[in-house]
């Protein structure tokens, strides 16, 4: 018999969170596949001609595929100089062991 454990779901029901699409708020989720999928609720925009046919404005999204708008480092987001500072330095930092070094 194995057991394979699954973490714990990055997010909660009510939460608000952001995707590639767009942004809504988790409604439901539950266990898929070896990770979480979240069924999304976007803002419904304004009503189309046609009128509403259902829940156009849901979807289900994998985990991965979430990110929340509170992460100081979202995939959106560009880093200023203050931020790239640590990492330009160790990058200095090599490049002088290497030079050293030879």
């Amino acid at each position: 018999m194995n057991a394979s454990v699954l973490s714990a779901p990055k997010f909660r029901s009510g939460q608000k969170v952001e995707f590639i699409g767009g942004e809504g708020i988790i409604k439901n989720y539950r266990p898929q596949s070896g990770s979480w999928v979240y069924l999304l609720e976007m803002p419904m925009g304004l009503e189309p001609e046609m009128g509403r046919v259902g829940y156009e404005t849901m979807i289900w999204l994998y985990e991965v595929d979430i990110y929340s708008p509170l992460n100081n480092f979202s995939q959106h987001k560009m880093l200023n100089h203050e931020q790239k500072m640590p990492f330009l330095e160790v990058a200095k930092a090599r490049r002088y062991d290497k030079n050293t070094n030879n």
